[in-house]
């Protein structure tokens, strides 16, 4: 595993600023800052939250990541004089020069941010993080913490998916950078996939920034530049802790290879000798690492025979060999027929290595190909995941929305002719309550002035998209989500490191109901508003259908 950079926190400050400068936004972000400005609103305060509408995939439950990346946002957001240029060249040539001041002295002192804890469980419509400061200032906000939340969020969600298919024992290795949008995509992918529940990522880069073990050994480009026993160089190895002479590997590696052939009754003459050459070169350069890709022409006819015969030589030299890795055709059957050999080879050969030998399966694996190892006959340990995972094939964006809820202490509610479009108002909290047996069932939406819940007592709520009816709940426990993180400038909720947070999902899902984490139909968990905000909703809804905010109205 390469060690994390010494001074990671301050790299992962200067690539948000890289990554996300105040410029990295919506156009109309500043048109409408201009118009706060120009009617003099840009300090009122104002409250945004920032939730997704659907949990994606067709699944029950979402997972919140990319809170850390926000507060570094937070925290370093402000214009340089090149920015300002640059506004005052793009904006209608009417614009006041005195907003471009304005706009040089703007930073996030006067923000506050509140949120759920990052690698939490989190449900639609669920107020994930609530920003708070002048209107101008968190409006100029919303592109950039939507972008640093969506996607975050959306890989991080689909990762714990493919961890919920594998099952608690098979090792996750993540390998989509080659396939991700871009270096950016690769490298958030990695970070929040490792969180998610992967155990490993090929990418160096997420390793160095991240400490994420990395992992990875040899394509089949590597096997098919061989093509001769001629090509390896150096031919010899020297055994661990014993006779310091070179030993002749190509001859050991040979005299195996027979024996091999003899117990498995397989054709000398279909062996690939290039692929030999290249499981030689390799075992040679890292004899302790051994792990080549075995499908390059024929497992049953080569790959098999050479892998055995050279792991075979490694041991006798006191080596411990790792593995294979199957690429192609069917990986269950494949890896069945492979350890059969593997066990032939230790009984036969009284080699008890080849017992703990692992099979790595990669072959454009998806969720559903996942799910499908579990129900046949296979002896797949590690699975490697790319395109259906960094990409989120299923769903490529989890949508989420940035939507005011409070101006000057008064609150503000959009009422669309799309119901699923309308947003709750006021300032909240947020509550998570849970049964007797430990699992959250209810997640309640209160006005934030509201007293909180208690466990034990009973209240009354009413659950989103029902039919207004109110139901009676007792929590036997009750958990605040939302904590303050960022206020005054300063991150005021350290971050966990990549280890913990990865650690909090995992402890988060097994809290989780299994009907509420079935990957296929599960059940719709329960979100509800208070009977305060259930009756302010109302009220607003009242008064819009009553004309009484329309300035033409009889």
């Amino acid at each position: 595993m390469a060690a994390p950079s010494g001074n990671t926190c301050g790299d992962m400050e200067r690539s948000i600023r890289e990554r996300v400068p105040p410029l990295l936004t919506d156009m109309y972000q500043f048109t409408m800052a201009y118009a706060y400005w120009r009617a003099g609103r840009h300090r009122e305060p104002a409250v945004f939250e920032l939730f997704f509408r659907d949990n994606p995939f067709g699944g029950g439950f979402s997972l919140f990541a990319g809170l850390h990346d926000c507060q570094l946002f937070l925290r370093s957001f402000r214009f340089t004089d090149a920015d300002v240029e640059y506004l005052r060249s793009v904006l209608p040539p009417a614009t006041d020069p005195a907003f471009f001041e304005f706009l040089r002295g703007l930073d996030c002192s006067g923000v506050t941010l509140r949120s759920v804890p990052e690698g939490t469980v989190v449900f639609a419509r669920v107020p994930l993080m609530e920003v708070a400061g002048p209107l101008a200032v968190v409006q100029l906000l919303e592109t950039s913490l939507l972008c640093l939340v969506n996607y975050a969020s959306l890989v991080c969600s689909n990762a714990a998916r493919f961890r919920l298919a594998a099952g608690p024992r098979r090792r996750l290795l993540e390998m989509g950078l080659r396939r991700a949008q871009g270096p950016d995509g690769g490298l958030t992918a990695s970070r929040y996939t490792h969180i998610g529940g992967f155990d490993l990522t090929s990418n160096v880069q997420a390793g160095f920034l991240f400490g994420i073990p990395v992992a990875g050994t040899m394509a089949h480009s590597f096997v098919t530049s061989f093509t001769s026993l001629e090509e390896v160089w150096p031919q010899t190895l020297v055994a661990v802790g014993g006779d310091p002479d070179p030993v002749d590997f190509i001859s050991l590696t040979k005299g195996w290879l027979s024996r091999v052939c003899e117990l498995l009754g397989a054709e000398p003459g279909k062996i690939r000798e290039g692929e030999l050459a290249a499981f030689l070169s390799y075992a040679i350069a890292y004899p302790q690492n051994f792990l080549p890709v075995i499908d390059s022409y024929s497992v049953g006819s080569s790959g098999l025979l050479n892998f055995c015969a050279v792991a075979l030589a490694l041991c006798e030299l006191g080596y411990r060999p790792v593995g294979v890795r199957l690429d192609s055709g069917d990986l269950c059957r494949q890896s069945v027929d492979v350890r059969r050999v593997f066990r032939l080879c230790s009984d036969h050969f009284s080699i008890p290595a080849f017992d703990s030998l692992i099979i790595v399966g990669t072959n454009n694996i998806s969720e559903q190909s996942m799910a499908e190892l579990n129900k046949k006959e296979n002896e797949i340990d590690v699975v490697g995941v790319g395109t259906h995972l960094v990409t989120c094939t299923r769903q490529p964006s989890l949508g989420c929305v940035y939507k005011l809820v409070e101006v000057r202490g008064r609150p503000r509610m959009k009422i669309s002719e799309d119901p699923e479009k309308s947003t709750v108002p006021g300032r909240k909290a947020v509550y998570r309550l849970v049964d007797a047996e430990g699992h959250p069932f209810l997640d309640l939406l209160c006005l934030a002035l509201e007293p909180p819940p208690e466990a034990g007592v009973p209240l009354t709520c009413f659950p989103q998209g029902c039919d207004n009816s109110p139901i009676s709940i007792t929590p036997a426990q009750v958990t605040c989500l939302c904590q303050e993180v960022f206020t005054k400038g300063q991150v005021t909720h350290p971050p966990c490191s990549a280890a913990e947070t990865r650690a909090k999902v995992q402890g988060s899902l097994q809290t989780l109901h299994p009907r509420h984490k079935r990957l296929q139909e599960p059940d719709s968990y329960t979100v509800a508003l208070s009977e305060k905000l259930h009756n302010l909703v109302t009220e607003i809804r009242r008064g819009s259908s009553n004309n009484s905010n329309f300035l033409l109205a009889n």
